[in-house]
C-alpha cells in the first residue's frame, strides 16, 4: 500500500467510527424514554437482562458503551452482579447488529443517506424528525467509511507479498485472534474493527470472486475482537467498587473464554457458518487458506454476511452456554474478587462521568443521588425532631455532619448535572429536566438547613433555659411528623417519578399552611392565659414556621416528580439561615 491509500483507510476507518457514534447518538435521542423502559426491565430473570442488554446496545450501537453503562450501575447498587451479567450478554449479542448494518448492500446509495439526513437534521425544526435525520445522515457517513477503507484495502488483492502473509498464517490461527485483539485495543471499538474485517475480506484476488481473506481466516479476528473489547470495560473500572470490578471480570472471563473455545473448535464452527451461508443461497468456493480439503467459503462479495452470521452465531451461542452457569461465574468471580466495600456516607454512589454520553441513564442515576438526598434531609429532621421532644443536643454532632455530607452531595449533584446539560446528545425535553433537577437539589438542601435551624433552636432553648409547655411540644411533634410524612412522600414520588403520589404532596402543601396558621392561633391563647414563657413564643413561632417552609420545598420536589419532561417549578422566598 502507498502513503495516499493509508491515509484512505485511516480516513475511512475516522468516518465509520464517526458514523457508528453519530448513529448512536441519534438512536439515543430517537429512543427518548423507551431507553428508560428498557432499563426498568430489568429482574432477576437472566433472560430478560438478555433482551434488554441487547435492545439498549442496538441503541447505543457500542457494547463498550452498555458494559460500562452497566460497570456504573453495579457500582452504585441499583443493579445486583447476577443481572450484570445478563445484561453483560445480551449485550454481545446487540453489537452484532453493526456487523448486519455493514453487510447490506446499501455502498452505491451511501451519499442519497448523507444528503437526506443532511436536509433532515438541519432544515426541519421538530425535534423528533431532526433525530431521523442524524440516524440518516450517521448510516450514510458509515458506509462512506466503509467504502474509503473498502477502496483503500483494493490494492492488497493484487499484492503477492500481502497474499503470502496471509498463507503464511494460515496455520496458526492464533495469529488472527491475537490481531484482532490488538486492533479492537487500538481502536477501542469492537464493531469498527469487525468493519475494517469485512472491507478487507470483501476484496477480491481473482476474477472467480476468491476473496483475500477466507472465512477460516477471518474467524479468529473477529474472535480476536471480542477479547480486544473487554479492555474498556477493564479500565472502566479502575478506581471503581468491588462489584463494579467483578461486573467487568464478568465480561472478560466470558469473551475470553467464549473465544478460546470456538478456536478449539473453529474447523466445525466455521462448517456450521458455511452451512448457515448455503441455507440462505450464496455461492462458495473452495478455501485453500484453511488447510482443510473440503472447507469452503463464501465469494469475497458475500464475505461481509459471512462474517455477521460468524458473528452472531458466536455470541448467541456463547450467551446459551452461560446463562445456565451465572450462578457458577458469580461464585468464581467472587472467589477472585473478595470483600466488600466499606461503607461511605460522605462520597456519591450513582453519579458516573463515563455515561454522560448517554443523557437519558445519567439523568436517572442524578435522580437517584437526589433520592439519596431526600433520604439524607428526612434522617435529619427526625433526629431534629427527637431532640427537640428531648431538649437534648446528644445527637447535634451527626446532624452537623450530615448537614456537610448534604452540601457535599448538592454540589456534586449540580456539577453531574451542569456536565448532562453541556453534552451534545442531550435533547431539549433533557434539558429542561436537567434544569429542574437543579433547583431540586437547592430545595433538599434547605430542607436540611432547616433542620439544622431547628437544633440552634434546642440550643437557645437550653442556653436560656426555656421550656415548652406539654400542649406545645405535643403540637411541635404531630407537625414535625406530618412535615417528615411529607419529606418521605416527596423521596419516593422523586424515586419512583410517580404523579399520583407527587400530586398527594402537592395537595398537602396547604394543609400544612393551615396548620401553621391554626397552631400560632392556639400558641397565641395559651400565652395570654399564661401558660406560656414569652420568649419560648418566638421560638415555637420560628419552629412552625421551619415546618411550612419545609413544605413548600417538598411542594417544589413533588412538581419536579410529577411533570415528567414538562418541569414546572415554583422557586420560593429564602429565609437566612439560623
Amino acid at each position: 500500500m502507498d502513503l495516499k491509500s493509508v491515509f484512505a483507510l485511516v480516513g475511512g476507518l475516522a468516518l465509520f467510527i464517526f458514523g457508528m457514534l453519530q448513529l448512536g447518538e441519534g438512536l439515543q435521542k430517537a429512543a427518548g424514554e423507551k431507553m428508560r423502559r428498557f432499563l426498568q426491565l430489568l429482574t432477576g430473570n437472566p433472560i430478560l437482562g438478555v433482551l434488554v442488554g441487547a435492545l439498549v446496545t442496538v441503541i447505543l450501537q457500542s457494547s463498550s458503551a452498555t458494559t460500562v453503562m452497566v460497570i456504573g450501575f453495579v457500582s452504585a447498587g441499583l443493579m445486583t452482579l447476577p443481572q450484570a451479567l445478563g445484561v453483560i450478554f445480551g449485550a454481545n449479542i446487540g453489537t452484532t447488529v453493526t456487523a448486519w448494518i455493514v453487510s447490506f448492500k446499501v455502498d452505491e446509495y451511501a451519499w442519497i443517506f448523507v444528503a437526506v439526513g443532511f436536509v433532515t437534521m438541519f432544515f426541519f425544526k421538530k425535534e423528533k424528525v431532526k433525530h431521523i435525520g442524524q440516524v440518516m445522515l450517521a448510516f450514510g457517513i458509515l458506509f462512506v467509511g466503509l467504502n474509503t477503507m473498502g477502496a483503500a484495502l483494493k490494492p492488497l488483492g493484487q499484492s503477492q507479498a500481502f497474499k503470502e502473509l496471509l498463507l503464511s498464517i494460515k496455520d496458526v490461527p492464533v495469529l488472527g485472534l491475537i490481531a484482532g485483539t490488538l486492533t479492537t485495543v487500538a481502536v477501542q471499538s469492537s464493531s469498527a474493527s469487525i468493519g475494517l474485517l469485512q472491507s478487507l475480506s470483501r476484496v477480491a484476488i481473482d476474477g472467480d470472486g476468491t476473496p483475500l481473506v477466507s472465512l477460516y481466516q477471518a474467524i479468529p479476528i473477529l474472535l480476536g475482537s471480542n477479547i480486544g473489547t473487554t479492555i474498556t470495560a477493564v479500565l472502566a473500572s479502575i478506581g471503581a467498587k468491588r462489584n463494579a470490578k467483578r461486573a467487568a471480570l464478568a465480561h472478560t472471563i466470558f469473551n475470553v473464554t467464549g473465544s478460546l473455545i470456538c478456536m478449539l473448535f473453529l474447523v466445525p464452527f466455521t462448517r456450521l457458518v458455511e452451512k448457515i451461508l448455503l441455507l440462505v443461497g450464496n455461492t462458495m468456493l473452495p478455501d485453500s487458506a484453511s488447510g482443510v480439503s473440503d472447507m469452503m467459503t463464501p465469494m469475497a462479495e458475500d464475505m461481509m454476511t459471512g462474517i455477521a452470521i460468524s458473528h452472531t452465531t458466536f455470541n448467541v451461542a456463547n450467551t446459551l452456554i452461560w446463562i445456565p452457569l451465572i450462578p457458577i461465574m458469580v461464585i468464581l468471580i467472587r472467589f477472585f474478587i473478595r470483600g466488600e466495600d466499606p461503607a461511605d456516607l460522605r462520597v456519591v454512589r450513582f453519579l458516573d462521568y463515563k455515561i454522560i454520553g448517554n443523557p437519558v441513564v445519567a439523568i436517572d442515576l442524578a435522580n437517584q443521588e437526589i433520592t439519596r438526598m431526600t433520604d439524607l434531609a428526612l434522617q435529619m429532621l427526625t433526629r431534629a425532631r427527637e431532640m427537640l421532644l428531648a431538649n437534648d443536643l446528644l445527637m447535634a454532632t451527626e446532624i452537623d455532619e450530615m448537614e456537610e455530607t448534604l452540601d457535599f452531595l448538592e454540589n456534586e449533584t449540580v456539577k453531574y448535572l451542569s456536565t448532562i446539560f453541556a453534552s451534545a446528545a442531550v435533547t431539549e425535553a433533557a434539558s429542561t429536566r436537567v434544569a429542574a433537577m437543579m433547583h431540586a437539589t437547592n430545595d433538599i438542601e434547605r430542607i436540611g438547613d432547616y433542620a439544622c435551624n431547628v437544633i440552634g433552636a434546642v440550643r437557645h432553648m437550653q442556653q436560656n433555659k426555656l421550656v415548652f409547655s406539654e400542649d406545645a411540644l405535643g403540637e411541635l411533634d404531630e407537625a414535625f411528623q406530618r412535615i417528615e410524612q411529607m419529606v418521605r412522600e416527596s423521596s419516593q414520588a422523586l424515586h419512583g417519578s410517580d404523579p399520583v403520589l407527587a400530586g398527594m404532596v402537592i395537595s398537602q402543601e396547604d394543609e400544612i399552611d393551615r396548620l401553621e396558621d391554626r397552631l400560632r392561633t392556639r400558641h397565641l391563647e395559651r400565652l395570654n392565659a399564661g401558660l406560656c414563657d414569652p420568649q419560648a413564643t418566638v421560638i415555637f413561632l420560628e419552629l412552625i414556621h421551619i415546618v411550612e417552609r419545609v413544605s413548600d420545598h417538598c411542594k417544589n420536589l413533588a412538581e419536579v416528580a410529577a411533570s415528567g419532561s414538562h418541569y414546572k417549578v415554583h422557586r420560593i422566598e429564602e429565609v437566612s439561615r439560623g
